[in-house]
């Protein structure tokens, strides 16, 4: 934890993502969840922060030890982290949600919750990716 790299990932996932779940979730698509009639009226923003800041640092610290650093290798494990990652977050975030909480449609959910997933993990892996790469 004591590398600057380690901060910069963890930044690098918790910066974009805040502001794309919020704008998602309350702003964009926010009638769409409202017809679901699953969330509350009035948003926890600190507990999503907190999960939000947990994941990252998980993140940030498993990286290096599972995917290359090297410069020329960015890409390459810029993807491999958000095939990983974000199957796993998918499996974790959205099937069990899907099939444990009431909502008027799950399909609906189903297709709004895997974009999200998807665009996240677009956007951070990448970040991630580059707040790692060796610098030669």
């Amino acid at each position: 934890m004591a590398d600057r790299r380690f901060w910069w990932a963890a930044a690098a996932y918790i910066v974009p993502t805040f502001p794309l779940g919020y704008v998602w979730h309350l702003e964009t698509f926010g009638a769409a969840y409202a017809r679901l009639e699953m969330f509350r009226a009035e948003v926890i923003i600190p507990f999503g922060l907190a999960a939000m800041a947990l994941q990252a640092v998980i993140y940030a610290g498993l990286y290096p030890r599972l995917f290359g650093t090297a410069r020329h290798e960015w890409r390459a494990g810029a993807w491999r982290f958000g095939a990983l990652f974000g199957v796993l977050a998918w499996s974790f975030m959205v099937l069990p949600v899907a099939a444990k909480y009431r909502m008027s449609s799950v399909p609906d959910f189903l297709l709004l919750e895997t974009g999200f997933t998807v665009l996240q993990y677009l956007v951070v892996s990448p970040l991630i990716a580059l707040a790692w790469r060796d610098r030669s």
